[in-house]
């Protein structure tokens, strides 16, 4: 049994020892990509910051209080206009500020109103859409980024070896050449979560976009409902 005990001791230790070494050696790896690691670095910032503050717009513009059309449909059948405004000025998302545009037009034309709440709608889809472009930008340039980075680092080391006198030891190519790959892994990685979260924030606006839709042709198809 001691036996037993010293050999799992010495084992869990030898474990530690280990992956201590092995972050220690991506930490050095990492500081080894070159000064190309810097801009990606950079780029990976920008990234999670813009997919954190889309979200949180997107996830807000998404949020419909309960009943909010019954509230216009009512306050509209009754004639109350005032009380219609209120209930939208109490929301604010795009959805509630293209049906307050709307009721502020109640008494023009049917075509009229309509044009109103459509230009109001751009407006609001293209706040949604702020910063999405520079994510996809992302997408595409940290990875090649990360092969300049490659490839500058590739020529540093060839250039070492050319100075070197005699015969190159295995250890300095292989050296140079995955200190030169560190920054195309870096590249693609940043590049892959940039791309996910373009997709992400992509669907969930287009669902946005679908109910800022279907509410305006809901408000519109009330408009056009026979008075009582």
């Amino acid at each position: 049994m001691t036996l037993l005990l010293q050999i799992s001791t010495s084992t869990a230790i030898d474990t530690v020892a280990v992956e201590g070494t092995e972050s220690i050696e991506w930490i050095d790896l990492i500081l080894k990509g070159g000064y190309m690691m810097i801009p990606i670095f950079i780029l990976s910032i920008a990234a999670i910051a813009i997919f954190i503050e889309r979200q949180r717009t997107i996830s807000q513009a998404a949020k419909i209080p309960g009943g909010f059309m019954d509230q216009i449909k009512n306050a509209i059948g009754r004639g109350d206009i005032n009380g219609a405004k209120l209930t939208c000025s109490q929301s604010d998302t795009p959805i509630a500020r293209m049906i307050e545009k709307g009721v502020s037009r109640l008494g023009s034309p049917l075509k009229n109103i309509e044009v109103s709440i459509e230009n109001v709608g751009k407006i609001e889809i293209y706040k949604l859409e702020k910063n999405l472009s520079l994510l996809a930008t992302i997408s595409g340039v940290a990875p090649m980024m990360g092969f300049l980075g490659t490839v500058t680092g590739m020529i540093q080391a060839f250039m070492a070896i050319a100075q070197e006198e005699g015969s190159v030891s295995p250890k300095l190519l292989s050296g140079g050449i995955y200190e030169a790959m560190i920054t195309t892994a870096a590249g693609l990685l940043v590049g892959i979560v940039a791309y996910l979260g373009y997709n992400y924030l992509v669907t969930r606006l287009q669902k946005v976009i679908h109910m800022m839709e279907y509410t305006s042709i809901d408000f519109v198809d009330l408009l056009q409902e026979p008075k009582k």
